[in-house]
């Protein structure tokens, strides 16, 4: 058996060649990636159930400079009663390597659904808001953010 010696150039040749095989085979799968994990955390919080657009008011800027750190607020117009109330909002991130930014629990005594923050936004992404009501249904709002410089890394 025959030992051959690769030269660095060689090497760095090839990994280059394979590097971008691979980029342009995962190409077209990655929007279909980033979707996948997005309908499993939904599916987690509101398991079959349909949610019902709009009547959410997420507040995000349309152009982020800095994903660092991008403000929201979230807020569900509700009569905070007993017998009506939200009972948690979530927003998801669907082009973050973890999608889940944050849940806000509430209760009648909240008197207001309504939080803020500020998260990461790795690049320019849907930014989704599910508000559970105490009823059993959902809402979902949606908005786009366009991120200048990446905050996760990007």
């Amino acid at each position: 058996m025959r030992l051959e010696i690769v030269d660095r150039r060689d090497f760095l040749v090839g990994a280059a060649a394979m590097a971008a095989v691979s980029i342009a085979l995962a190409g077209p799968c990655a929007a279909q990636d980033r979707q996948q994990p997005l309908d499993e955390a939904l599916k987690k919080i509101m398991g079959d159930a349909k949610p019902v657009d709009g009547k959410i008011t997420l507040e995000l800027p349309e152009i982020a400079e800095n994903g660092n750190t991008v403000p929201f607020t979230l807020s569900v117009d509700s009569p905070m009663t007993e017998a009506s109330y939200v009972k948690a909002l979530h927003i998801f991130a669907s082009g973050n390597p973890q999608i889940d930014v944050a849940s806000f629990a509430f209760t009648p005594l909240s008197g207001r659904a309504a939080a803020s923050s500020r998260m990461r936004l790795a690049k320019t992404q849907d930014v989704v808001a599910v508000a559970e009501l105490s009823d059993g249904k959902f809402l979902l709002g949606k908005r786009t953010v366009k991120v200048t410089i990446g905050g996760c890394g990007g």
